[in-house]
Order: structure tokens, then sequence, then C-alpha cells
């Protein structure tokens, strides 16, 4: 029993750390936009970049890892236990969505923003950075929103099954 608690609290410990830095991230790019200075908005990327390798990357192997782990010294079977199940489907999902779509536009946002010239900053492209923000600001609310719901379905243990291996 110990050790599935050991576990339990390692799986919440990275869960909070997981989650606080994806919800600080949309919180300071929010400001720094909204300063209208492009070396605020970039330097704020990019501490968001290095957020994602210190904090979201450890953090998924630690949240899989602790998890998973607890499963097991729990006896609860991962795929016939569906809060366990759904979950790990909905941050599979955000997974995917930070991979495929917020790594790249983290990436264009980052270089936007850092390569302007001094005194440049009149003819920025706003236009185009908005609409990579806003982009970043969707994919970054569907990145948060599913491990947000796994959590809930974790506390909650919601639902029972799977409904596909039972």
């Amino acid at each position: 029993m110990l050790i599935f608690l050991l576990f339990k609290l390692i799986h919440v410990i990275a869960v909070t750390l997981f989650l606080g830095n994806i919800i600080i991230g949309l919180y300071w790019m929010r400001l720094a936009v909204s300063s209208k200075n492009l070396s605020t908005i970039s330097h704020t990327m990019k501490g968001i970049i290095q957020a994602d390798r210190w904090f979201t990357i450890p953090g998924v192997i630690i949240i899989t890892a602790g998890g998973i782990l607890a499963a097991i010294h729990g006896h609860y079977p991962l795929l016939r236990t569906g809060w366990i199940f759904w979950s790990l489907v909905m941050f599979t999902f955000s997974g995917i969505v930070f991979s495929w779509k917020l790594v790249p536009l983290q990436q264009k946002i980052y270089r936007m923003a850092r390569d302007v010239q001094p005194g440049a900053q009149e003819n920025f492209p706003w236009k185009e950075f908005y609409s990579q923000y806003q982009l970043w600001k969707w994919w970054g609310a569907a990145a948060l929103i599913t491990p947000l719901a796994a959590m809930a379905m974790m506390i909650l243990k919601v639902p029972a099954t799977t409904f596909f291996f039972e």
C-alpha cells in the first residue's frame, strides 16, 4: 500500500507541475503580446520553450510512469478501468497537439519576434503574427483542456469502465 501511495503522490505532483506550466505559459504570453513589445514577446516565448523542456516533457514522463506504476501497485487494470483508459487517451491527444501543433507555432512565433531588426518594428507583420498567436492560443487551450479533463476523470473516477474492454 505504501508503494502505491508513493507512486500516486509522484503522479499528482507531476500533474500539478505539468498543468501549472501550461497555464502560466498561456498567461505570460498573453501579457507579453498585450505589451506589443517584440523583445518582450520574444523573451517570453523563449522562456515558454525552455519551460517546456524543463517541466512539460519531463512531466509527461513522470506522469505516465507514476500513473502506470500506481495503477499496477493499486491493482487497477489499465485498459479496463475507464477513468484510467480515457485519461490516457486524453493525455495522448494533448501530447499529439503539443508535438504537432504547438511546438512548430512556438518556434515560428519566437523567430518572428526575435528576428526583427532594431528600428524595424513599425514594419513588423502584426496581422500574420496575431494569426499565428491565435492558432497558438487555441491549440494551447486544446492541449490544456484535455489533461484537465483527464485530471477530473482521475479524481472523480468516471467513467468506471471503458466499454471496449469489458
